[in-house]
């Protein structure tokens, strides 16, 4: 009888009244004040259809060069169960005068609909790595209840789409945030609302569209302008720019967390020790306890990361504890610090670090200081242009040779003619505060600098950093040498 009772008594929870489909074809028309052909329901939605999974939404986007209309047979072949569109099709659809409206319509009925505690992250670097370990942490806590946007899509496009994919069942979701021009992050943080707004660091990434770090601190700020009332700012205490950016979000009557090692930090770094796995074991102080875990990401940099994802997470109403374990488990994302093992060419082994999407002067420093740590037999390093720099790029890319000689490296393949300004520093008579000089080539493209690489010879015991802007390709050469391909 007692066994009855508790199941009759089994506690309610609003959500157990929500729908298991993601979407039906009567919401996604209210949504995107469209008109539907059929009854259906979708469990994913997917703008490109070379990922369509069975069940997917296929939202047919219209740009400059490319129109989705063309690729439905292939969405439908795939599996799609219905699509928006502009025009009638001979499969189940919802009709719209431009789909990607709708797209940003259904991302705000997605929005509306939730009681999910949301956080946006931006920063000039280190975002889709801090968003990944927020995710995991309250995914952790909430035993899979959480939802974020994938991979690196933080655009106009990506953001919302990552909306539109939100179960209506989350209890967490957490969005990435870019730009590369003042404006873009404003329209964004109003898509998503966030509860908590994260800005990783200010750094001189995209300086040639906004001229200044200054500049670049209120394109990141503008986050804060979409926050909900009584929501919490958390922003780099150690930054040159945290006074600028805690003005900003006290116009909005934010919350302001600050994280890093100063005095004035509301999540303090007291102590960081190396741990057994590469990692770190930080120490930090939360202003009403201390707090200790281990981080499986090597480099100061994730250390710095792990506050602003702790704060995070308490600010959401996420469990530390939760936190403290994803973190330990977290390993390196493809592009962004994946550390595998490949085959050497005397047929040994060398450890290759993947940090080939993205790159900036400085994720540039703190990468090589890592490299520099790393122990090694020796230290090579395929180094890709960093973009977007405007009339800075000389000298963001000359200065990358002190940090080349202090990490120790023996050997540096340089991509791209960004490059060639560090190549001309390293090329010249060795001076007294670059050391030794650094053996160098210097490469226009990936096939070439895979060509340097063999001809210098990747042996047993070697540790390969290869980092570059997306753009230059380098993806190719990191899959190339983690595939041994011929």
């Amino acid at each position: 009888m007692a066994a009855v009772a508790r199941i009759l008594d089994w506690p309610v929870d609003e959500a157990d009244d929500l729908p298991l489909a993601l979407w039906d074809a009567i919401s996604i028309a209210r949504a995107v004040k469209g008109v539907a052909n059929a009854d259906f329901q979708v469990s994913g939605v997917e703008i490109d259809s070379r990922d369509v999974l069975p069940g997917d939404l296929f939202f047919a986007l219209k740009g400059e060069n490319m129109d989705g209309h063309r690729f439905l047979e292939m969405a439908f072949a795939k599996g799609a169960a219905a699509a928006v569109v502009d025009r009638p099709v001979d499969y189940p659809h919802i009709l719209v005068s431009d789909t990607t409206a709708a797209l940003e319509a259904l991302a705000k009925a997605s929005r509306a609909r939730t009681s999910a505690q949301i956080v946006g992250v931006t920063g000039s670097v280190g975002k889709t790595g801090v968003k990944e370990a927020i995710f995991a942490a309250l995914d952790r806590s909430s035993r899979g209840a959480a939802h974020r946007s994938v991979k690196s899509y933080n655009n106009h496009v990506g953001v919302p789409l990552s909306l539109a994919r939100m179960p209506s069942r989350s209890r967490f979701g957490i969005f990435e945030m870019g730009m590369n021009h003042s404006g873009e992050i404003a329209a964004l943080t109003r898509q998503v609302r966030p509860h908590v707004a994260v800005v990783t660091t200010i750094a001189p990434a995209h300086i040639e569209m906004l001229g200044s770090e200054e500049a670049i601190a209120d394109a990141k700020g503008e986050i804060f302008e979409g926050v909900e009332p009584g929501g919490v700012a958390i922003i780099p205490a150690d930054s040159p720019h945290y006074a600028r950016l805690k003005a900003k979000a006290e116009q909005y009557f934010l919350t302001v967390v600050g994280f890093g090692r100063s005095a004035h930090a509301d999540v303090r770094l007291l102590d960081t020790i190396a741990a057994a796995n590469g990692g770190s074991l930080v120490t930090a102080d939360m202003g009403d306890r201390r707090v200790c875990y281990t981080i499986a990401e090597p480099g100061e940099h994730w250390v710095m990361n792990s506050l602003a994802v702790m704060a995070a997470v308490r600010a959401a109403g996420g469990d530390l504890g939760a936190a403290g374990v994803a973190l330990a488990d977290m390993a390196g994302l493809a592009g962004r610090g994946a550390r595998v093992e490949i085959e050497a060419q005397d047929g040994g082994h060398a450890l290759l670090i993947d940090e080939s999407y993205n790159a900036n002067p400085a994720s540039m420093r703190a990468t090589l200081a890592q490299l520099g740590k790393t122990a090694a037999r020796r230290r090579i390093a395929v180094l890709g242009s960093m973009k977007e720099l405007g009339e800075h790029g000389p000298a963001f890319h000359a200065a990358l040779a002190q940090p080349l000689t202090d990490a120790h490296v023996d050997f540096a393949v340089l991509v791209g003619d960004e490059m060639k300004a560090l190549a001309d520093e390293l090329g010249k008579s060795p001076v007294a505060e670059l050391g030794k000089p650094v053996r160098f080539a210097h490469c226009q493209n990936p096939a070439e600098a895979r060509q340097a690489l063999a001809e210098f010879g990747v042996e047993s015991g070697d540790a390969i950093l290869v980092k570059g802007s997306n753009s230059v390709g380098l993806g190719a050469l990191v899959k190339a040498l983690a595939a041994k391909e011929a």
